[in-house]
């Protein structure tokens, strides 16, 4: 299991006993088994709705930390196995997939004209940005990065540590194989060490990459009905994107981005599809096109035009 897995379900146990320890009125240290009950479960579920603001898919999320936490309960303590199979009863609460949002090839270009070429940052900046948007990778997969990942040779690629200790390898690009050959040259490093590194060596955190790619990328954000934010997750959709719309199979686009199911895949084709037809019914003419029309038959009118016909 991931690092970030890992903190997810510890942070719902942490939650949850917090939450329990405040109902009861009685410090974490001293609850029982018998505190853990169905009807706290649930009470708890709607906390983080109610009173915590989180949203449906956090809420499923923390619900799936807390079964595997009852589980856990009914092997150790047998006579928990009723409220556990209550809590693993709970449903899964439905929710509407997140509009799904990417750069076009004209505001990636012009992002990456807009990035600074001076300054001792500018290099990683501009490299971890085009790795990015090159291999469509998760954040903490690029956090996770070391030397030892990369075979710049012919032909370059990544292997690149995904989610359920999964690994995958991605293809690298020319111009971005250039830019980590420049980037390593700059330190003398071994091949454990991190790709990319904040000051004085030290490995850049997802936080530390997040914060770059908003800084630089703050000014191509949208607002109004269809907001967005430049975010490496933002990167991954338009990698996604332009693969798609270079014509690159969907089971090809899968092994990229180390998708599990080919459904979530898809959810970019539709897209894909969906920015085509808006782009169509923007050039559509309007309903009233009787001049057209009568463009059509104008010739009939055109008695030397008809002569000319009548003469071949």
């Amino acid at each position: 299991m991931r690092l970030g897995s890992i903190r997810s379900y510890r942070d719902t146990i942490r939650l949850f006993l917090c939450f329990v320890s405040e109902q009861r009125g009685r410090r974490i240290a001293t609850l029982a088994l018998d505190d853990l009950t169905f009807e706290r479960s649930l009470a708890f579920l709607r906390h983080l709705e109610q009173e915590r603001g989180n949203s449906v898919r956090t809420r499923n999320q923390r619900r799936a930390a807390l079964n595997t936490f009852f589980a856990y309960l009914a092997v150790r303590a047998p006579e928990m196995l009723a409220v556990c199979q209550q809590v693993a009863a709970i449903p899964v609460k439905r929710t509407s997939l997140p509009d799904t949002h990417f750069l076009e090839r004209e505001e990636v270009t012009a992002l990456f004209r807009s990035l600074p070429r001076q300054g001792h940052l500018s290099l990683r900046d501009r490299t971890l940005l085009l790795f990015l948007y090159n291999t469509g990778a998760r954040v903490q997969e690029v956090a996770d990065l070391r030397i030892e990942h990369l075979e710049l040779k012919p032909p370059a690629k990544v292997h690149l540590h995904g989610k359920g200790d999964k690994w995958r390898t991605c293809p690298l690009w020319d111009e971005t194989v250039k830019h980590l050959q420049a980037l390593l040259a700059q330190r003398s490093a071994s091949p454990g060490e991190p790709v990319f590194c904040a000051p004085k060596a030290r490995p850049l955190t997802r936080f530390g990459i997040y914060k770059i790619v908003r800084r630089h990328g703050a000014s191509f954000d949208t607002h109004g009905p269809k907001s967005r934010r430049v975010s490496p997750h933002l990167f991954r959709h338009t990698a996604a994107c332009h693969l798609l719309e270079s014509g690159v199979e969907v089971n090809v686009i899968r092994s990229w981005l180390g998708h599990v199911s080919l459904d979530t895949t898809n959810r970019y084709a539709e897209l894909t599809l969906r920015a085509k037809a808006e782009a169509l019914r923007a050039c559509e003419l309007g309903s009233d096109i009787s001049t057209v029309s009568r463009a059509r038959v104008a010739w009939k009118d055109d008695k030397t035009l008809l002569d000319w016909l009548n003469s071949l």
